[in-house]
């Protein structure tokens, strides 16, 4: 009986070795703010983590800054900032972060990603702008600028969205755009003219980074497309494997 437990018990060791083993890559959610909080974030996480289990990565959610500690996050493959506001990295955490992406790591901004650290130039540099200032929540075409990345090989050139529209300043010019809002078909709060970027990669301080500026509406974390689209760049920045 004994032996029989311990083999049962040896077993399961390794079948859950095994399942750790098979994951693609680790994520860490963070999605604490110091600004507006939006609502949004928990049907963030919840979409997450049945997109690790679908797509094989393994996912931790935490709001805790202490998960920021260069010993915990060196442990992770990418950070996925969601919609974090305000100054949420201390002078340690800061030095932390910037080991990770320049040990070659990924980070990926999701929405109000770009809202945070605004007396932080390298953040500013590294999530490729500042927000700006958005409208109401309208309905727009985005322009699909290119379509050899994971995060947009599955989107049609005109993509029809609805949601909460930032509008962006101190951008990088490094930045490579992915999409760019089209300004003739919704109304501007201020605006940012012809060149108006919606999503974006990069490499950066030897690491990688991927943000995309939509979703603030609920039902964007039930959307498809808007899922594919943010686990391309997951993996884009998890990853770092070639696309093209």
């Amino acid at each position: 009986m004994k032996k029989s437990l311990i083999s049962s018990i040896l077993i399961l060791m390794l079948l859950m070795s095994a399942s750790v083993s098979a994951q693609q890559f680790r994520a860490l959610v963070f999605s604490k703010t110091a600004g507006f909080r939006h609502q949004s974030i928990p049907n963030a996480v919840v979409a997450l983590k049945k997109m690790g289990t679908k797509q094989v990565f393994s996912v931790h959610a935490s709001e805790d800054p202490r998960v920021l500690a260069e010993e915990n996050l060196m442990k992770y493959d990418v950070l996925i900032l969601v919609s974090s506001t305000g100054t949420i990295f201390d002078e340690t955490t800061r030095a932390s972060l910037q080991k990770f992406v320049r040990s070659g790591k990924g980070v990926v901004g999701v929405h109000a990603a770009t809202d945070s650290e605004y007396d932080w130039p390298w953040y500013n540099e590294m999530i490729g702008a500042y927000f700006l200032a958005h409208p109401a929540q309208q309905t727009l075409r985005l322009e699909v600028v290119d379509q050899d990345h994971p995060s947009t090989w599955h989107l049609p050139k005109n993509w029809m969205w609805t949601d909460e529209l930032y509008e962006f300043r101190d951008i990088n010019p490094n930045i490579k755009v992915l999409i760019n809002a089209d300004e003739t078909t919704y109304e501007v709060a201020r605006g940012n003219g012809a060149n108006h970027p919606m999503a974006w990669y990069h490499e950066f301080d030897g690491g990688r980074v991927f943000y995309t500026a939509l979703g603030h509406v609920d039902s964007a974390w039930e959307d498809d497309d808007f899922l594919k689209h943010l686990y391309g760049g997951i993996w884009y920045a998890a990853t770092g494997e070639p696309f093209d």
